[in-house]
């Protein structure tokens, strides 16, 4: 099962045994389990990068609470970006329990060292982007997520459970969104077009690049903590969201896409991996400011961490004066 080489120890060696057949069997490995280093280190990776785009993501969308045009869409806006936090504290979460801490995670992020999805370094530019992120990014974001809830290692199984949930409520208020533009005046109507028009390849590209060219899917896949390659979630997504986009009256600017009748899919256009390589490498449009935002946060919110962890010392040894 493991194509990873390493050396093992005779205990190693019973554990790898036990683990690879948890493996085969569909089964879960929790937090207690032996696992090889290798496996450890692509979840690390994999979650906390994750939990990283949750809470950037929060920037785009916060931006708007204020210009949100009514009460209720503030409101409900509002809760987005308040789940999108708790995703954030689901991840983290769960990435500790492979035993790097939350204070090493959040410094990958802010020195640069970690990645976090590059959907969320374009700009939120009018209200219809909102409309486009629910429907689009979170839509993707479903789609790549919901096989996610039966990965091989539980607590990231358990987490992703929770997450989709909240995640088809978001996707559903970025279509209402959509659908109300759509439905109003024509300049309200252009205006979610080119909404659309934005994020369409942007969000496509967040299931990772093409196969070929995505060394680390396989043994994602034979460790079972991803079901499907990043060009079959991108094709399902495309074939979930045209006729989405037809119910909405509006279309996706793509001279290629069309219905293959043969394969029983959509043929969609080569998107643009050198953009995509760029915005990864921090070239993009909104890196800079995502992560200036994101370490004035962290700094401004140095007392709050300082005042938790004085009440939990505080508490702690009383709580020990007590037992002794």
């Amino acid at each position: 099962m493991t194509t990873v080489t390493e050396t093992l120890s005779p205990a190693d060696e019973a554990g790898q045994e036990i683990f690879d057949r948890l493996i085969a069997e569909d089964s879960r490995i929790e937090p207690t389990d032996w696992m090889p280093a290798a496996y450890r280190r692509t979840l690390t990776r994999q979650i906390s990068q994750h939990a990283h785009s949750e809470i950037i993501g929060m920037q785009p969308e916060a931006n708007w609470i204020t210009r949100a045009p009514s009460l209720k869409r503030k409101a409900i806006l509002i809760a987005k970006v308040q789940d999108e936090a708790g995703h954030g504290l689901y991840l983290y979460s769960a990435a500790e329990t492979l035993r790097t801490g939350r204070d090493k995670l959040v410094e990958q992020l802010l020195d640069g060292s970690a990645k976090y999805s590059s959907i969320f370094n374009y700009p939120a530019r009018t209200w219809a982007d909102i409309g486009a992120i629910g429907w689009l990014v979170d839509g993707a974001a479903i789609a790549n997520q919901v096989p996610l809830c039966r990965a091989s290692y539980a607590p990231y199984g358990r987490a992703m459970v929770r997450v989709c949930k909240e995640e088809s409520f978001h996707q559903r208020q970025g279509w209402e969104i959509l659908f109300e533009l759509a439905n109003g005046t024509p300049a309200q109507k252009q205006m979610a077009q080119e909404a659309i028009n934005r994020f369409y390849g942007p969000a496509l590209q967040m299931f990772g690049p093409p196969d070929d060219d995505s060394p680390n899917s396989q043994q994602s896949m034979a460790w079972k903590i991803k079901r499907f390659s990043n060009d079959e979630l991108r094709q399902r997504f495309v074939d979930m969201i045209v006729p989405q986009a037809e119910a909405l009256g509006l279309h996706f600017e793509d001279p290629d896409l069309k219905w293959n009748e043969e394969r029983g899919h959509y043929d969609f256009g080569e998107l643009d991996w050198t953009e995509f390589k760029s915005v990864v490498r921090g070239e993009g449009p909104c890196n800079t400011q995502r992560m200036q935002r994101r370490r004035q946060a962290f700094d401004d919110g140095a007392w709050v961490r300082e005042a938790a962890a004085a009440y939990a010392e505080k508490y702690h040894s009383a709580d020990s004066q007590l037992i002794a």
